[in-house]
């Protein structure tokens, strides 16, 4: 039987808990991509997610047997808070089974919305099987995080919102799919309503569920999923879903975990919001469509659909952000090992800011510099340092898409100095601005050779450099006179235990 998704959603009980959010332009991007950018933010709902209407819809829709006997779910993130505020509002016992690895901030939420977190498994799969065998044993009502009609009907309450404040013509709405439950009930009420707007789903790459099954028009299990987009790592989307994702929703695109992190940056500068990267994936979609397209001149809307970050996710957001827009480039260069090489290199940059700079002395030949430089012309620009610095005789290899240099090898560059002779090591507080590095090698000129070299711009006012360099036992004296001289802050760390067993 079809199921009459307008009037389920239409009728959907989601307003005794849940807010209508507001649909809210993007000023700043809109700009950059030239097209009208709208924004809903689901991130203001109690739960800083949508997850609250489909649950409550869900759960306002049982019996008064069902809600004596008390509602169970498994979920690790937003179901989890939006099942037991819902069923907290209506008096109704609530369980909710969440793996051990969940996030203590994640528990805290739950019991502070009134359920009862049980701990269970290392994965989702695990606690899923364990909540399925407490609702046999006791005879709770599972609630599910998407495969179910009243599920989605309540998520639909969000495009019925949506075309409530966007009246004029939209071209497209991108909103993330982990499950489905979103996108198929925003596309049941726009396709009934406004079918010449497209809808459009965004995936993270490493968990296409949806992806592959539109592909292979079934179902799919995904043998494992990434987790840095945990509200939409799902292996298997669900069978309501995929009818309706399948029927009404035009496109799903991947992005990867680049373009995640750049989105989260974007929702901020415009809003100062903090999304998840699961809530940010929709904006992460519309980039990529518009840019593929060649589009200005449209008008898009995304939802943001949460705001659930761990704290400890931004320190890898902000690492990979600049890389996803396109405004960082990462290149491995061989530059000759002697004194002024270093400098030499720097002015072949130009007035370019440096990100990062590491190397270590391996031999008296050559040298091997990772470096990081700020673009403001994207990948064009990127292409035309390569071409500069490959003109200029340096050996040079673009290491900006390249996954193990961008998670591992740019932390690792270093150790052993092997035999470098007189060396000193020195930890340097540089002024963050452009020029500050050529300005300190320009002050020592050639006189020194530097055998290590560490920096990484972390956002501060000030850069903290690791410096090595070989200095004669007769040159210390003059090595102090150049320390005045260039006006930076320093500190020896030649006698760190941390410099003798890693470095020395």
């Amino acid at each position: 039987m079809t199921v009459p998704y307008l009037e389920k959603i239409l009728t959907a009980r989601v307003y005794d808990v849940a807010r209508e959010t507001p649909l809210e332009p993007m000023p700043t991007l809109s700009q950059r991509l030239g097209s009208s950018i709208w924004l809903k933010r689901e991130d203001l709902q109690p739960v800083f997610s949508f997850k609250l209407r489909g649950a409550y819809n869900k759960i306002a829709q049982l019996t008064p047997e069902q809600r004596k006997k008390g509602v169970i779910a498994a979920s690790a993130g937003n179901h989890a808070q939006g099942v037991a505020l819902g069923a907290s509002h209506l008096g109704i016992k609530a369980v909710i089974v969440m793996p051990v690895t969940t996030p203590s901030i994640k528990i805290a939420a739950v019991r502070r919305y009134g359920g009862k977190a049980v701990l269970h498994g290392d994965s989702f799969d695990e606690a899923a099987a364990h909540a399925r065998a407490l609702q046999e044993k006791h005879g709770y009502t599972f609630i599910h995080p998407f495969d179910d009609p009243d599920v989605i009907a309540g998520q639909g309450t969000v495009a019925m919102e949506l075309l409530r404040q966007h009246s004029a013509p939209l071209d497209a709405v991108f909103v993330c799919i982990g499950g489905g439950g979103l996108a198929a009930g925003m596309a049941a009420y726009i396709k009934r309503l406004r079918p010449e707007i497209k809808v459009i789903g965004v995936e993270p790459d490493d968990a296409p569920s949806m992806y592959k099954a539109l592909q292979q028009n079934r179902r799919v299990t995904l043998k494992q999923v990434g987790i840095f987009a945990d509200g939409a790592a799902v292996r298997q989307v669900g069978k309501e879903t995929f009818r309706l994702v399948r029927e009404l929703v035009d496109e799903v695109l991947l992005v990867d975990t680049d373009s995640i992190c750049a989105a989260i940056k974007d929702v901020f500068d415009d809003t100062r919001v903090l999304a998840e990267p699961a809530g940010a994936l929709a904006v992460a979609g519309m980039k990529q469509y518009i840019a593929r397209e060649g589009i200005t001149g449209g008008d898009f809307a995304a939802v943001l659909s949460g705001a659930n970050i761990n704290f400890d996710r931004l320190r890898h957001v902000a690492e990979r952000a600049e890389i996803g827009e396109h405004r960082e480039a990462l290149f491995a260069v061989t530059i000759p090992e002697r004194p002024g090489s270093f400098r030499q290199f720097c002015q072949a940059i130009g007035k370019r800011g440096i990100t990062e700079f590491n190397y270590r002395y391996a031999d008296d030949e050559r040298a091997h510099v990772f470096a990081g430089i700020k673009l403001e012309g994207g990948d064009s620009e990127r292409q035309a340092i390569r071409e500069t610095l490959e003109a200029q005789g340096y050996e040079v290899m673009d290491m900006t898409e390249n996954e193990v240099a961008k998670l591992h090898l740019r932390h690792m560059v270093g150790g052993h100095g092997g035999e470098v002779r007189n060396e000193r090591l020195y930890r340097f507080e540089f002024p963050e601005r452009p020029g500050a590095l050529l300005n300190f090698l320009t002050h020592m000129g050639q006189t020194w050779n530097i055998s290590l070299f560490h920096y990484r711009n972390h956002g501060a006012a000030y850069g903290r450099v690791l410096v090595g360099m070989q200095i004669p036992a007769e040159d210390r004296a003059r090595f102090r006179e150049f320390l005045k001289e260039v006006g930076y802050p320093w500190h020896e760390e030649t006698a760190n235990p941390a410099y003798s067993l890693f470095l020395r």
